[in-house]
């Protein structure tokens, strides 16, 4: 239930939605009750039962109370003044005019709410999509690596679509169904108590039978989206990965995994729809038994004369009775669809609620300029429990290049990545200008903070828009300028539509050289006073290792950069050189210092050279 009204939650206001949705269906169902009570006089006239003299009372129009009486005897009133005038013919037309005009209003009214009903989905869906996304762009980068892209994908997609299909679409049966409910039962108490005390003896058994089977539901439906987000997962890795899967022969290894997942999931829906399905034909089955009970306890009452009710009475109340199975049948069905939606929503507030292991403090301090100096004290590191840096002191002054060089998974790039704050040290800290980066909001530590990795992170969007990214008032001239400084200009003029081109997914219609200078010219247009430069030249061929390495040297320029080098000779004019091993700093100092030196950078240059 907690659940359910978090998500209802994100409807508010609810005075937006909720007065006018609760006005148009009362009126919807009083007129569609009007539709079935007006059966009794149409039957009278067709039948011949009007007794003019019953009738003697209503030749008076009633005095105004807002009761049953009143309406019943005003519409007696004029049906007494129409048969008087008109005849049985004129009557039965009268009648008919009422009653085509009631299912006109019945059914305006429910088109009207649920056009209100259709705002409130869209409100919901809405706000839980942003919601979850806003969260995910949040959260700590070190989350991403425990959880896999495509279970979270299946979450923001598939799950908040099931929580739409399921408990968004039955928020018309939490009101709508029972209110019906209640206002032909309160007819039907009007008509004959007894018959009605009869009926809801019954009803519950239904309702119980009905609760056994949802009850099941939940973790049939949990296991039923946990399995789509591996099978979304599996669609991500293979499709991503296609050129691997084909250079190894792994079609058929690929091909089984999907296969064992998706016949998995096969298997749980199926399961789950034997349980959702049953639920329909049982409440359909109790219905038809109770409405069958009560023709039979009715009807004996009517033919023995002991009820108060007429033949044209009781028919009447059969029929009214009758449209109560529909609204019953709608909650049970709901109560199952429910069941589904809430394993979902508890799957997209898992994410909501997972806090994020990088805040920003409550005050945090301004920070708009890179005045003397970044401070690594003591720092160190772990992933969970494996220690990865183990104290950590350098410090990089304003203006100056610091190369991190060393054997792979030695720590650099988890040392660059304490920078920005993508990560907190475990221990230890790291001081920006003298002031501990955890006083600082991460937002506006990083606006002072300009990264290129080794993987260019391009966007299925125009070139202009990729190098612009995040600056929404960059100007063509200054994309222009930023392009030309990463040597970029010039194979962009060359493309089809110049900046205007769209690069395909991840940059897909680029050069990995490319790609890279694009990368350098979105930094160039930040402008930012530090850099962060993550093996940028690595994964290039010569010619285009050339073109980017010159383009970042015009970057670096008169900027303050920590920068993690593969290849020793981009770094040789660094004004220090940590060579960084199993955690720790096994050598510090200039090219030529280290190579004077008998030590690992120098093992590392000369295989290199070879």
């Amino acid at each position: 239930m907690q659940t359910y009204l978090r998500i209802l939650s994100y409807a508010r206001p609810f005075g937006k939605f909720v007065p006018t949705y609760i006005l148009y269906t009362l009126f919807s169902i009083i007129f569609g009750l009007i539709n079935f009570t007006l059966l009794k006089p149409l039957f009278d006239v067709i039948f011949e039962q009007v007794e003019p003299e019953s009738l003697e009372k209503f030749r008076t129009l009633p005095t105004f109370t807002f009761s049953i009486e009143y309406f019943t005897g005003l519409f007696n009133h004029y049906f007494l003044t129409v048969q008087d005038t008109y005849g049985k013919m004129g009557t039965l037309f009268f009648v008919c005019i009422i009653i085509v005009f009631s299912v006109f209003l019945s059914n305006l009214f429910t088109y009207l709410s649920a056009v209100v009903l259709a705002k409130v989905r869209a409100t919901v869906i809405k706000g839980m999509r942003m919601d979850i996304f806003e969260k995910v762009g949040a959260l700590h980068i070190g989350y991403f690596s425990n959880e896999r892209k495509g279970d979270l994908m299946s979450k923001m997609t598939n799950d908040v679509q099931e929580v739409e299909n399921t408990i968004v679409q039955s928020l018309r049966v939490v009101f709508r169904e029972p209110a019906t409910i209640i206002l032909y039962f309160s007819v039907l108490f009007f008509m004959s108590v007894k018959l009605t005390l009869f009926t809801i003896l019954i009803i519950p058994i239904s309702g119980a039978i009905i609760g056994g089977i949802t009850r099941r539901l939940k973790k049939k439906a949990v296991q039923s989206q946990q399995s789509l987000g591996r099978i979304v997962n599996i669609l991500d890795e293979a499709l991503g990965g296609m050129r691997v899967i084909k250079a190894f022969n792994a079609e058929r290894f690929i091909g089984k995994k999907f296969d064992q997942e998706t016949d998995y999931y096969s298997k749980v829906n199926v399961s789950m729809a034997r349980k959702n399905e049953l639920a329909s034909p049982i409440s359909q089955f109790l219905g038809v038994s109770v409405v069958a009970g009560i023709l039979v306890y009715g009807g004996s009452l009517v033919l023995s004369g002991e009820s108060d009710l007429s033949a044209s009475d009781f028919i009447t109340y059969i029929i009214i009775f009758t449209q109560v199975l529909n609204p019953a049948k709608e909650i049970s069905r709901a109560f199952s669809n429910i069941q589904r939606g809430i394993a979902s929503a508890e799957r997209i507030f898992g994410v909501i609620d997972t806090e994020s292991q990088i805040k920003a403090p409550a005050v945090p301090k301004p920070v708009s300029e890179f005045r003397t100096a970044i401070e690594f004290r003591d720092v160190a590191f772990a992933y969970e429990d494996k220690l990865v840096l183990k104290a950590i002191n350098f410090t990089l002054k304003k203006g100056k290049t610091i190369a991190l060089v060393g054997p792979s998974g030695g720590g650099k790039s988890t040392l660059a990545d304490l920078v920005p704050r993508f990560y907190d040290p475990t221990s230890g800290g790291i001081y920006l200008d003298g002031t501990n980066l955890r006083d600082f909001s991460p937002s506006q530590l990083r606006s002072l903070m300009g990264i290129v990795t080794q993987e260019s992170i391009l966007f299925n969007d125009t070139v202009f828009n990729n190098i612009a990214f995040g600056i929404a008032d960059a100007t063509e001239d200054q994309v222009i300028e930023a392009a030309k400084i990463a040597n970029a200009h010039e194979f962009i003029s060359n493309l089809e539509n110049g900046y205007q081109t769209s690069i395909g997914e991840r940059g897909s219609k680029l050069s990995g050289g490319q790609r890279q200078r694009l990368s350098i010219a979105r930094a160039v247009l930040k402008n930012p006073p530090i850099l962060i430069l993550d093996e940028a030249t690595s994964a290039l061929d010569s010619e285009s290792e050339h073109l980017v390495q010159e383009a970042l040297t015009k970057l670096m320029t008169n900027r303050t950069t920590l920068v993690i080098a593969h290849r020793l000779s981009t770094i040789q004019h660094a004004d220090e050189i940590l060579v960084i091993e199993k955690g720790e700093i096994a050598q510090r100092g200039s090219h030529a210092d280290l190579m004077a030196a008998d030590g690992l950078y120098q093992k590392l240059s000369s295989i290199q050279s070879v």
